[in-house]
Formats: C-alpha cells, structure tokens, sequence
C-alpha cells in the first residue's frame, strides 16, 4: 500500500518509549515544532494503533520489557503495510554492535540518549525529506512507465491520446537515399503539442517536416544516435539540459525503435533533478552531524578516531612528526556540582570555541574526547611544536577568566594537559601515541594540575 505524507511539512510522528518522562518530554517539544504526535508506552501498543492510522514516521525506543524496539521493527519490515514506515531509534545503548542490528532489522537512523532536541529534529525532519523526495521519484517513473506503455500502441490509438500526455512525443520515419537505402534524415510523422512547443513550432507544421535541422539543435549527436536506433533496434536514453526562461531546464529523452523509424518521449526532468540535489544536501547535513559533537559543535569521537589512524597513515608514508595533545577541565564535577549542569556545558562550549581559534590548519582537529576531556591533533608537528600551542591554550584559558571557586588550584577555570608527539611507522600502534599523551596527562594532574607534561 502506497504511504502519503500529511499534507503539512511537518508529519505525522508515533513515539514508542516505556519511560513516560521520555514520552512527555518528546511529546511537548515535537507538538511545539507543529509535528502531529501520539505515544505509547510499548511495543505490542504501537503494532495496534499502526492498524487505525499509519504514521510519516516512528521514534522507537529499544530496551523496553516484553517486546524490544529491534523486535517492534522487524514486525513493522516483514509487513506491506509498514515496512516503507522509516524507523529512528532512540536509546541509551552507544555501543556499535547495538547500532550495527538497528541499521541490520531495517532502522533509518539512531540517535543516542541523552539526546540533544535540535538533532532529533534534524535527523527527523531529513528522513520525511527523503520520504517525500522518494514518493515524487516514485511518482515521475510511474509516469514514464505509462508513457512508455502508450510507445507500444497503434499509430490510431498514440494520436488519440498525445495531445493530453505531459511529455513531449514523436513518430519519426526514416529518409532514405535511394540508391544506398542509408538513412539521412527523419520525417515526422505526428508530433504533440509539448514538443512542437520545445522546438518553435506550430503542432500541424511539423507533421511531414523533415526533422534533422531540429533535432541537432536539441543536442548534439541526435540525428545519428537515433539512425543508429533505427537501423540496430537497440533503445537509447539521454539527458540533456538548456537554459528556459528563469532556469536551467532538464530533459530526458528515450528512443526507441517504431516500424522504420523512431518514436521519440521527451520528460522535462527539472524537477527530479531539483529532487535529487536536495537529497544530497540532506546527506551532507546528516553526514556533517554524524561527525560533530552535538554540544560543542567540534568534532566528536567518531571524527577523532578517523581523523587520527588517517593522519598516522599519511605521516607513516611522508616520515613526518605527529603530535597528540589530551586536554582536561581541572574538577570539573565540582564546578557542575556547584554551578549547575547548564553553566556546566557553558563553560564546555566556550573552551571548545577557544580551542578552535587556536588550532585552525586543515590537517589539525579539535575534538571532544569525552565528557570534559577535549583532544588536540596536531599533523606534522613535533614536540616544540605541540607545547608552544599547549602554551597558547593555557593563556587563552585564563583570558577567558571563567570563575571557579570550587578549584584547589585556582579560583578560575584552568585545565591540564598531556602531550605526545612521535614520528609514525608500520612497527608502532597508533594507540601507543594516545597512551604516551594520556599518561602525560595523568602526571600533569598528580602534579599539581593547570600545567601541561610533555612525554617524550
């Protein structure tokens, strides 16, 4: 059965969750955004209400008692019904593997608890993106195929409905030389009025009008592929592209053969084309936020992870240095304790914006290592290097004079950091770098914090 999103931009969201705070929360902030929401409570809830009316889209939840989230979407995939339904989960779980099987029994996507609403909003608003996008796509090859359907008809029957078919169509007769019996040009046959009116002409004049002039200023090489088609019976399909009146206009044109000529199907495509460069741009967006700390806005761990054996693998093959800088709010616990944990991500936010002024090379990466703990990738640098920009870090941490009364080292906010630097080879493990600026991290706070260890 054919799915039809709301008629609102917005859609028509079911949220499965056995947390009722959950339910609540998502519940109020997805009506606030104009979304039509309802909520259950657990799986077997959620495959009763499906059968009274089918939902744009479903927030599932994965650990819930009885019936599981993995569970609730294999059921909603094995249906006709509910399997083109896109599935986000929502969970707690952060490890691969849990992604790994809510990707294997048909999810859309997956967002990790506690999550952040503005990424719920962005990865959910992308999967009715595609939806829609799907449904048009879907909708412009039906209407090929009809078009298509009306190539194999009499002559009689194709007059009879041309003038209504919103692509362009021809049936051309090949021209042949008399002694050679090669094919020259095209006669047409019967034309209707969307491909009169692409190429200039009143409808009635091109019927008996020769037609290679015309069909090379469509595209180039025109005349000849179609006496090609003509002569071998093989169809053939292009894409071509012209200026229109405020836009670039796209058209896609298949030939077949027809008796001893062509029949000829031009579709003005702009708006697939039009579809599928926002379809890439959605991609983008969810790749970009797939890479990005949600909180900060640099790079998370994911990115980090990449970004590292990248570097060491390029640095192995040019024998270049690569330093690694572990940076840490020193007790922090104490300053959300005691400030709260909005003030708490604040005061995070702040030194991620820092750090990003500070490290700004291409090949360079600022990502949050976890929780408090931010790291420094710092590509064809050596140790002097990596300590002058440790250095830098540090003062630009006491010019931000963030208050911190609950430290024991200062009443401000202050960090500690270890460094690591290494030229990398096919003999050592990536992760002996992470180790060497991780223990160097550990002494900087045995000894004292607010300072940063080198370890050589």
């Amino acid at each position: 059965m054919t799915h039809h999103l709301t008629a609102a931009m917005t859609g028509n969201i079911l949220i499965v969750d056995d947390i009722p705070e959950n339910l609540r929360l998502l519940t109020e902030l997805l009506s606030q955004r104009g979304y039509s929401v309802r909520s259950v409570r657990s799986g077997q809830m959620a495959l009763k209400t499906l059968k009274v009316k089918l939902p744009d889209l479903i927030l599932l939840d994965i650990k819930m008692p009885e019936m599981d989230g993995y569970q609730v979407c294999e059921t909603l995939k094995a249906d006709a019904q509910t399997q083109h339904i896109p599935v986000i989960f929502i969970s707690a779980l952060d490890e691969a593997l849990d992604k790994v099987r809510a990707f294997q029994v048909g999810g859309a996507d997956y967002i990790t608890k506690p999550f952040n609403m503005e990424e719920v909003v962005a990865r959910l608003e992308n999967q009715l993106t595609l939806q829609r996008q799907q449904q048009r796509l879907e909708q412009e090859i039906a209407k090929r195929k009809a078009a298509e359907a009306v190539l194999d008809q009499s002559k009689t029957l194709l007059a009879s409905i041309l003038n209504s078919s919103p692509d362009g169509i021809a049936a051309l007769q090949a021209v042949r030389h008399q002694t050679t019996q090669v094919i020259t040009d095209f006669r047409c046959l019967v034309a209707n009025p969307v491909l009169a009116q692409l190429l200039g002409q009143e409808q009635t004049q091109l019927e008996g009008l020769l037609m290679g002039q015309y069909l090379e200023n469509l595209a180039s090489h025109l005349l000849e592929e179609l006496i090609r088609v003509a002569n071998h019976g093989s169809s053939w399909e292009t894409e071509f592209c012209f200026f229109g009146a405020s836009e670039l206009v796209w058209y896609q044109l298949l030939a077949v053969k027809l008796g001893d000529g062509v029949a000829l199907t031009l579709r003005n495509m702009t708006l697939r084309k039009q579809a599928e460069l926002a379809l890439k741009a959605a991609n983008l967006k969810l790749e970009t936020l797939a890479h990005l700390d949600s909180l900060t806005g640099v790079a998370n761990r994911r990115r980090f992870d990449e970004h590292f054996i990248g570097e060491w693998l390029r640095l192995t093959r040019t024998r270049q240095p690569l330093s690694l800088i572990l940076l840490d709010v020193d007790y922090f616990k104490l300053y959300n304790d005691y400030y709260g944990h909005q003030q708490g991500d604040d005061c995070l936010v702040r030194l991620a914006q820092a750090l990003k002024l500070l490290v700004h090379r291409s090949s360079d990466l600022v990502a949050r290592y976890g929780g408090e703990e931010f790291a420094i990738v710092l590509p064809g640098t050596g140790g002097k290097g990596a300590i002058a920009v440790a250095q830098r870090i540090q003062a630009a941490i006491q010019a931000l004079a963030m208050p911190h009364c609950q430290s024991q080292v200062k009443n401000t906010v202050t960090v500690s950091m270890g460094i690591g630097s290494t030229i990398p080879d096919t003999a050592t493990a990536p992760k002996i770098l992470i180790q060497q600026a991780d223990m160097a991290l550990y002494q900087a706070k045995q000894q004292g914090r607010n300072q940063y260890i080198y370890e050589q």
